[in-house]
């Protein structure tokens, strides 16, 4: 069991200006393209194959297998694009990782692009993070000034570009055909697979779409090697990961630690839940995955263990709630999300999502009746599995083992017609209820006493 932190990805974002190439190459950065260039691209394929590196998206697929499925080169272009359209509610991997360390992306991605035959690759980042998105383009140009990018690199003959390009705001943009779609200016919604992206993705064409952190691990996998590699993690969910600690926990954060560390181990790291309080419940994977409680403080944090236990790994994306947390309406804040988030493509997600919005809703305040229960797991089963894409299988998750693990506290808001808990208690900063009318008032710079005048 690990009792570590494994800092690779993360180990220099501490540093002055960790986000410039002159940092990146102090502390060994592009050795792994230099030692790539040297290979054959099919022995880099194999290299991460081996190495047991999973997708850091949230599906865990193997990245190398799924390089692997490129149909032979027939002369035309490939294309390599990484998803950075991180936004589901709790993930906030990526984002740290690209404005402390945009160099390792962009070697990933340089290595990625020379294994699979690519000379055009693009970041897919959300528009909304324009410092990320900022910081990029500037990483990308300082890459092409010093010869990582571009024509020849350091000598190789290897040509590539690489555009980073801004998305709108889309969540559904996350699904790796809808990122397609918009990439190619249309609007975001997933394809009907299959074609899989491999044989006709962007513009068509093979295209292999993975995930920031996926790619960012592959620098380390060339240098270090793939025994290096395969040293931490367990047997089928090898190396190391960024684990997102927030709520109610002592100090939140980035944690980078081998795959199979537990939570136990995580908040002793980063000090326990917030002082005088205990662990409530928590997401392993962010707010598309089945919830844990304190029972399962000690599950290896891998897929295999997580999915045997009744959830889903994710994006490592661990929310933490104490006591004071209204278990309704955490749940039905994410209901709300993902109606809000649906491109209501297919019938089950668009009205499937709405229902569960609207009937939640109605429990939290205390107006709900028995059987809304059973009609919200009836919406669940019939989202689940049956929607275009995994969106309506993320919305079913926290609905379905929320009413499993805590059925008791939504027969209470039904039975008591109001939520017993205090909002105040649970906020991590000064809570102060508001009529939107007053708030109105507020944000207009109106005198205090004015509402209503």
């Amino acid at each position: 069991m690990a009792t570590t932190l494994s800092p690779v990805i993360s180990a220099y974002w501490d540093l002055e200006r960790s986000w410039t190439l002159a940092t990146y190459e102090a502390n060994g950065g592009y050795a792994g393209l230099r030692k790539a260039l040297t290979m054959d691209p099919a022995d880099i394929v194999s290299a991460v194959k081996d190495s047991g590196l999973r997708g850091r998206g949230g599906a865990g697929f193997p990245t190398g297998l799924k390089w692997s499925f490129l149909p032979a080169p027939d002369g035309g272009p490939r294309y390599l694009v990484v998803n950075a359209d991180e936004s589901e509610p709790g993930t906030c991997k990526d984002t740290p990782l690209m404005m402390a360390n945009p160099q390792v992306l962009v070697e990933g991605m340089a290595i990625t692009s020379f294994a699979i035959g690519c000379t055009h690759a693009f970041i897919y980042v959300r528009g909304e993070i324009l410092h990320v998105y900022r910081r990029l383009l500037r990483a990308v140009e300082e890459a092409y000034d010093q010869g990582y990018l571009g024509k020849n690199i350091l000598g190789s003959g290897f040509d590539l570009d690489i555009t980073v390009h801004a998305g709108a705001g889309a969540y559904i943009c996350g699904e790796e055909t809808a990122l397609l779609d918009s990439l190619e200016g249309l609007r975001g919604q997933p394809r009907l697979k299959p074609p899989f992206p491999a044989v006709a993705g962007l513009y068509a064409r093979p295209t292999v779409v993975n995930n920031v952190e996926s790619i960012a691990s592959v620098p380390s996998i060339i240098a270090g090697g793939v025994d290096w590699f395969r040293s931490m993690g367990t047997e089928k969910s090898a190396g190391f990961g960024l684990f997102s600690l927030s709520g109610h926990v002592q100090r939140p954060g980035q944690y980078e630690a081998p795959l199979g560390i537990t939570l136990r181990e995580l908040l002793e790291m980063a000090g326990g839940v917030r002082e005088g309080h205990e662990l409530k419940f928590w997401t392993p994977g962010g707010s598309s995955t089945p919830l844990f409680t304190a029972d399962h403080l000690d599950v290896p944090l891998d897929y295999e263990s997580v999915g045997a236990a009744g959830s889903m790994l994710g994006t490592r994306a661990l929310q933490i709630f104490d006591e004071t947390t209204c278990v309704v309406r955490a749940i039905t804040r994410w209901a709300e999300f993902y109606a809000h988030e649906s491109c209501g493509k297919c019938t089950p997600c668009r009205e499937g999502t709405y229902w569960l919005k609207q009937v939640l809703a109605r429990i939290e305040h205390g107006k709900g009746t028995m059987e809304d229960l059973d009609t919200l797991l009836d919406v669940c089963d019939n989202i689940l599995g049956r929607a275009f894409c995994a969106l309506g299988d993320g919305a079913t998750s926290t609905v379905t083992s929320g009413i499993a693990l805590f059925r008791e506290e939504f027969e209470a808001h039904i039975t008591a017609g109001a939520c017993p808990f205090d909002p105040a208690a649970a906020a991590l900063f000064e809570y102060t209820p508001r009529s939107p009318r007053a708030r109105a008032h507020a944000l207009s710079g109106a005198p205090a006493g004015t509402v209503g005048a």
